[in-house]
């Protein structure tokens, strides 16, 4: 029989992340029932749970996230909204820009744009990395998407596309605000959609801008100028969300300074294991919401069509059952881990080509490891004494200083 919990909105509050998992624990099961905002909710966490909820097509993504939530991260008619063959159809759109090559485009810009802000930043003597690496981010978005952005677009573009992740979690009048600006950023990934309209498919070269631009849906209509716009900020942003894994990264070459001495050699395997225990052991998103599409059995638990469920990502991640030691961090487990689609799920679980598992993860991974890698190589940097702390009652979580740096000029 499935347990079923009184109202947990104000305990999701004081508990963050380790909210479901903490239950899970507690009732020594990987699904109870519950009412959050007032709304019943199946909550589910594990390996199998992941399998379940990401496999078959058996939850959608409809009303799987508060309106104030979905206005930010995917908004009406998104990729994220769709089911069926209309998802499948648009999901191989972002797919199709995921090659090793367009990865590759993707390191290039983002190596370049580092070193160019690094040049800045020793005229500052301080900065705050993740206010550094989500400019630098955005730059590389829209440089690699064939977006045309100087400085200050590309400050603005910053400032709105954090927003979009840092107030997902919230409500009331910072959500406002955030949805406000949303509107700004709408406007003029709309005029950038309009413009390569307007200068046809042979100008576009193929840029992943054009490619949204130009796609058509199942019926062979091209998307509107709102939805391509919205599908342009699904391009963009994930890409600024990267920003928080890296400074994650800085956090841990600090707190682990022998891996500061592996990452400087370039090994690429050693780069891909921190890269990797990086996405399992720090907070980035906390769990994900579908519905079900149809009546179904799990765990002795009968999901009615609709049923609003969440899955438990961090927690699966730091699951004692499918990871060692799994408050510690330590990137030689993947060393021996074998690729498995349902125990490491910082980013969704399943397959990416037909379910709702993000289709980033490479560039995530490669985004990572290029950052990694400069901020272990870098000389002239210094890490100030400062609250590195992660409450894991923020959702999305960062370390509490933002991670400062002291930078001087770095050596020949």
């Amino acid at each position: 029989m499935t347990v079923q919990l009184p109202d947990s909105s104000l305990a999701l509050l004081r508990e963050g992340y380790t909210f479901i998992s903490s239950r899970c624990d507690r009732l020594g099961t990987d699904l109870f029932r519950t009412t959050l905002i007032l709304r019943p909710v199946v909550c589910l966490r594990g390996a199998e749970a992941a399998e379940f909820f990401y496999g078959g097509g058996r939850f959608g993504r409809k009303a799987a996230m508060p309106r104030s939530a979905q206005h930010l991260l995917q908004d009406a008619g998104s990729v994220q909204s769709l089911q069926g063959s209309a998802h499948r159809r648009r999901k191989q759109l972002f797919l199709d820009l995921m090659t090793n090559e367009s990865v590759e485009r993707l390191g290039r810009a983002f190596d370049t744009e580092w070193h160019s802000a690094r040049e800045r930043w020793q005229d500052s003597g301080e900065v705050v990395l993740h206010d550094e690496v989500r400019r630098v981010l955005t730059a590389t978005a829209c440089h690699w998407a064939g977006v045309s952005a100087d400085r200050a677009t590309v400050s603005r573009r910053a400032r709105e596309l954090s927003l979009m992740i840092d107030k997902a979690g919230a409500v009331g009048p910072v959500n406002w605000y955030a949805r406000w600006r949303r509107r700004s950023t709408e406007k003029w990934a709309g005029e950038c959609i309009s413009s390569i309209r307007r200068n046809g498919p042979a100008a576009a070269s193929g840029s992943p801008a054009a490619v949204i631009a130009f796609h058509t849906d199942e019926h062979g209509n091209p998307l509107s100028a709102e939805v391509a716009a919205v599908e342009l900020l699904n391009l963009l942003r994930p890409i600024v969300a990267v920003s928080r894994f890296m400074v994650f990264a800085a956090v841990a070459l600090q707190q682990h300074p022998e891996w500061n001495d592996i990452v400087r050699k370039g090994q690429d395997a050693d780069l891909d294991c921190f890269a990797q225990e990086v996405r399992r052991y720090y907070p980035f998103f906390p769990f994900v919401g579908g519905t079900a599409r149809e009546t179904l059995e799990w765990k002795g638990h009968t999901f009615k069509t609709g049923q609003w469920a969440l899955f438990d990502l961090y927690g699966t991640n730091h699951d004692g059952r499918l990871w060692k030691d799994p408050e510690s961090f330590n990137p030689a487990r993947f060393r021996v881990w074998r690729p498995d689609p349902h125990t490491l799920v910082p980013q969704g679980a399943g397959d990416a080509a037909v379910g709702h598992r993000c289709p980033g993860e490479d560039i995530t991974v490669d985004l990572i490891r290029r950052a990694t890698r400069a901020l272990a190589a870098e000389s002239g940097i210094s890490v100030p004494a400062q609250d590195l702390s992660i409450d894991l009652t923020r959702m999305p979580a960062l370390p509490r200083s933002g991670f400062i740096l002291s930078v001087g000029r770095a050596s020949d």
